[in-house]
């Protein structure tokens, strides 16, 4: 973010807030869309391009080179007197978590469709998301003008796969050559001459759908009445239940918008203020406090209890941590304190945290550019500056009366990249880089793997893991290098065996003196080492019996040739002999060590493979591709579940961990971006010869 400032919208009331988020898959035109509008409301003087990589949305260094969104934009403008915040989300699966971000900082969504791809399944998916939390959507149909653009075709597919109440407002009107020139009402009857050729008798079907389908949430139970019987309702009317039937969620209205002509773009905005719901409307998340007891609904109210929300944090080279925050209720002023709690995602390296914090500098967005402002209220999202402790997902709320926002939906990061500092000067901030990277995108995952030693980034997908990458190199100025992630083998005995373990060593004043024998066997998957002993007239003194035991643990956790440990094996100690001068804790821990090397040489050993469990959640349609793709990563599918409902089917299958490294882009390529899993550990079996001809 740079230091450049303008002038910021100035504060409106809640009920003239509108906070909408742009989503829709990837190049259907979001960014260009946005700019457009930020244009026609005076907030840039003129237009920026993807393909030059000069939008206001898009100023991240690996956006401008990757000519796409990768993570959330902001900007907040004005038009006839409201106060509009459009936050632009990536359209990558990959970058989920910056689009769940803006959806929980808005208070409506508005679908990108290209006129050219039309609706595709990651669309449709997402669709029913905010279908099931209630949020109100529109669609917005882009790219009129490109070649092979089919605007109608587009629209049906929108009715067709998004479900009941989506309905176009406008029919499009075309000159001489085709090309869309502007957009004719539906809520206002035309003679034909202005419809562009369309017929007469569809646009007055489409009108009545239209009609119907928005007095159908009319709470004046007689227009429904009035219309059937002939009467001609007022567009006033019209408009009034339009802004009901959308913030309700019931009904979903279809504009097209040509951001690089103009046509539409006014249209819109009016759409954004004068059907919209506000954030009086759409409502506040549930709180609780801090330690889970439950806590007074919040309500819109710019003079309630302060509860806010991070929802996305960055670094910024001149101010440092900077957080967008959405304030659902009271007021946030500058230089004022405020309490932090932090949501327990250990495993993803975000712990449980609550400090006490004081608000720094409180500015507007406009991409890039930070414009200070006085207070945010209750409804408005707002830049705050040097918060150390927040991260995103984390409340900031009154020290005095601490609250907390339940945490958003995000998927479990599944692709594992190792990472090790390119030169020793960078491991010194390495550390530092990756917890501020954890910090901003709770998407991400840090591991340090005991079994390997390796550093994992978990990341949701390639493309996931190129960004956070380039941001460790170009935002945090510390060069990585990644290397092949090794996924740890063991080794069990091959059979049955009884050995002797014999450590005797004599070099003058006190030796070292410990004979142990010891039968050896394979033990049941996952039963680890079992150590037992049946000595028979003290042969092996009983305080050394322990020392035994200790010696075979420690040579198992090294394993045999220092690279894979030895697993499952059940050892009794049966006989042995000791010295009464030069016996030993020391002698006898070498001679159990050296009792298990022993074993392993004359019974042999095999090499096993980690596994795990697994469930695939996939649209029914890929259930056939999925099932393929498992078989030949060597699973067993042990099951599936279909949910008819959701047209979802959720496939079981146990997986070798070795084949599961891959499986995020995998996985994503033969669903078309629909497709989830999750893994949890299974044990360890035998591995295949191809897999162990080098030590893992």
């Amino acid at each position: 973010m740079g230091k450049e400032t303008v002038a910021a919208p100035g504060p409106r009331p809640a009920e003239k807030v509108r906070n909408v988020a742009l989503v829709g898959h990837a190049a259907a035109g979001k960014t260009t869309l946005a700019e457009a509008l930020l244009v026609a409301t005076g907030a840039l003087p003129r237009a920026g391009r993807v393909e030059d990589g000069t939008t206001c949305l898009d100023s991240e260094e690996v956006e401008v080179r990757q000519q796409r969104s990768v993570s959330l934009g902001v900007a907040t403008v004005e038009h006839a007197g409201h106060r509009i915040t459009l936050l632009d989300t990536p359209g990558s699966p990959d970058f989920v978590g910056e689009l769940r971000a803006g959806l929980r900082a808005a208070d409506a969504a508005l679908f990108v469709v290209s006129a050219v791809g039309g609706v595709d399944a990651t669309t449709v998916q997402l669709w029913e998301e905010c279908a099931a939390v209630g949020m109100p959507r529109a669609v917005v149909v882009t790219q009129l003008d490109r070649p092979r653009a089919d605007v109608d075709d587009a629209v049906r597919s929108c009715r067709t796969m998004l479900g009941d109440g989506v309905l176009p407002l406008h029919l499009l009107q075309r000159g001489p050559d085709g090309a869309v020139t502007g957009l004719v009402s539906l809520l206002e009857p035309h003679p034909d001459a202005e419809l562009g050729g369309a017929g007469e008798q569809d646009a007055e079907r489409l009108r009545a759908e239209l009609i119907e389908g928005i007095i159908g949430e009319s709470e004046d139970e007689t227009l429904m009445d009035r219309y059937l019987d002939g009467e001609e309702l007022s567009v006033a009317d019209l408009v009034a239940d339009l802004e009901t039937a959308v913030a309700r969620g019931h009904f979903h209205p279809i504009l097209c918008v040509s951001p690089l002509t103009g046509v539409g773009v006014a249209e819109l905005l009016d759409l954004l203020v004068s059907a919209f719901p506000c954030p009086m409307e759409h409502g506040c998340p549930p709180v609780t406090r801090p330690d889970g007891s439950p806590a007074s609904p919040l309500s819109c109210d710019p003079d309630g209890p302060l509860v806010a929300e991070v929802i996305k944090t960055t670094t910024d080279p001149y101010l440092g941590r900077v957080s967008l925050v959405r304030v659902f209720s009271g007021t946030l002023r500058p230089d004022t304190p405020v309490h932090v709690s932090g949501h327990g995602l250990a495993d993803r390296g975000h712990p449980d945290h609550d400090a006490d914090e004081r608000i720094g500098a409180i500015s507007c967005p406009l991409g890039a550019t930070l414009r200070p402002v006085a207070a945010c209220p209750a409804g408005d999202i707002c830049a705050v500056a040097r918060l150390t402790s927040a991260e995103t997902g984390d409340t900031l709320s009154s020290p005095d009366d601490p609250r907390l926002v339940p945490p958003w939906d995000l998927p479990t990061p599944q692709l594992p990249v190792a990472v090790e500092a390119a030169s020793r000067a960078d491991e010194d901030r390495l550390a530092t880089a990756l917890s501020r990277l954890v910090a901003e995108d709770p998407t991400v995952r840090l591991e340090r793997r005991a079994d390997t030693g390796q550093l994992l980034l978990w990341c949701v997908g390639d493309a996931h893991a190129e960004v956070l990458l380039e941001r460790l190199r170009t935002r945090h100025g510390v060069a990585v290098a990644t290397v092949p992630v090794r996924v740890p083998m063991v080794e069990t005995l091959a059979g049955p065996v009884r050995v002797t373990g014999r450590h005797v060593k004599q070099s003058g004043g006190h030796g070292q003196y410990a004979v142990v024998v010891v039968e050896a066997e394979p033990g049941p998957p996952g039963s680890g080492i079992v150590f037992e002993q049946r000595i028979v007239g003290g042969t092996v003194p009983s305080q050394f019996h322990g020392s035994v035991e200790k010696g075979i643990r420690a040579q198992a956790e090294r394993g045999i040739s220092g690279d894979r440990p030895i697993v499952d094996v059940h050892v009794t100690l049966v006989d042995g002999k000791a010295h009464s001068v030069d016996s030993s804790d020391a002698a006898f821990q070498a001679a159990g060590a050296l009792a298990l090397r022993e074993a392993a040489a004359a019974a042999g050993t095999r090499v096993l493979e980690p596994w795990c469990e697994v469930q695939v959640v996939v649209p029914g349609e890929y259930v056939g591709a999925v099932m393929s793709d498992l078989s030949g990563r060597r699973a067993r599918v042990t099951g599936s579940d279909a949910d008819p409902e959701r047209d979802r089917t959720t496939v079981r299958a146990e997986v070798p961990e070795v084949e599961l490294l891959g499986y995020a882009g995998a996985l994503r390529s033969v669903s078309h971006g629909t497709g989830s899993f999750s893994r949890r550990p299974l044990g360890h079996e035998p591995a295949p010869a191809s897999l162990t001809a080098v030590p893992a």
